[in-house]
């Protein structure tokens, strides 16, 4: 059971304040998503370690060489597909239904979020999501969202073993074993997703790259949710350390409206830039145990059989 490791006393002084309370932040980050079995995305492994991962997350990288970038966000699309949403996203997707004046902030792009039936007018992805595709043209400004087609084109498909059609090809095995030693495939140009619009350009991931700033309308958004009220009764920090901004300040922000602070976390020395400060909770384990049995004065059991997978 969950409240054997969690204090009976924390969990009690939280769920009363979160019965109470109103405005709602949650913050999260890729802990939650590691409870899911999902690498991190400097944990990206196999061929991939012989790349420098945050080279390839990039506009430049993209201009340079299109097919290589494209290959890479294909295969993390193929690993976040094989993740299912853990009971933590859905119980904060429930919560949202329970509290319209809740919003979360993910920092993940794993679409694991969303997949679990997350409100979307309630969930801000600040970084984007690899399930978004937009056009690369500068006059175009296609865009589509949740595109769960694995792989998105067919030249980004993990190639089967013709001389074995009972095994897959080490591309494909790479993503169980991690063969470092697979060499990448040439993809052609004309052969990357294309944009159905313009039909110049071509689709590139919905993630924002390094050099990139994240999605106006997004930070529109959670700018307005802060302004709206003086006050903010809670924000969760949910398998994040928060220590870069913009994260952190939502910490920093909540707090100076009178948010109590709750953190879960496997790392008890992942604390918000601020550290922690008289009444915050600090819940050390697994967020997917953890979150689900914390929500569950407001939200009750919730059964994944029943909320189902948006990607499915």
């Amino acid at each position: 059971m969950v409240s054997s490791i969690v204090p009976q006393t924390d969990l009690e002084s939280f769920q009363a304040h979160l019965n109470q309370s109103t405005r709602i932040l949650a913050l999260l980050g890729a802990g939650l998503s590691a409870s899911s079995g999902l690498p991190t995305f400097r944990g990206v492994g196999g061929m991939w370690r012989t790349h420098d991962a945050t080279a390839l997350a990039t506009p430049q990288a993209f201009e340079a060489n299109p097919g290589l970038v494209w290959q890479f966000y294909s295969y993390r699309r193929h690993m976040a597909l094989k993740a299912k949403p853990n009971p933590a996203h859905y119980a904060l997707a429930e919560l949202a239904r329970k509290k319209t004046d809740f919003i979360t902030l993910s920092q993940n792009v794993d679409g694991l979020s969303p997949r679990a039936h997350h409100p979307p007018s309630q969930l801000k992805l600040l970084h984007g999501s690899l399930f978004d595709v937009k056009c690369s043209d500068f006059f175009c400004r296609y865009i589509a969202r949740n595109i769960y087609t694995d792989p998105i084109v067919p030249a980004l498909a993990i190639p089967t073993d013709e001389s074995d059609p009972t095994t897959t090809s080490a591309l494909a095995r790479e993503l169980d074993i991690s063969d470092e030693n697979v060499d990448l495939p040439e993809v052609d140009y004309s052969h990357l997703p294309q944009c159905p619009q313009c039909e110049r350009g071509i689709l590139r991931p919905g993630v924002v790259w390094f050099g990139e700033a994240l999605p106006s309308s997004v930070m529109n958004d959670v700018d307005a949710y802060i302004e709206k009220n003086e006050k903010i009764d809670l924000i969760m920090v949910i398998g994040t350390s928060a220590k870069v901004y913009p994260a952190a300040g939502y910490v920093d922000t909540a707090r100076s409206k009178g948010a109590r602070v709750a953190i879960i976390n496997m790392d008890p020395n992942d604390v918000p830039a601020a550290g922690l400060h008289k009444g915050d909770w600090f819940f050390q384990g697994d967020a997917a145990k953890i979150v689900p049995e914390l929500l569950k004065s407001v939200i009750g059991d919730v059964n994944i059989e029943d909320m189902g997978d948006a990607a499915e």
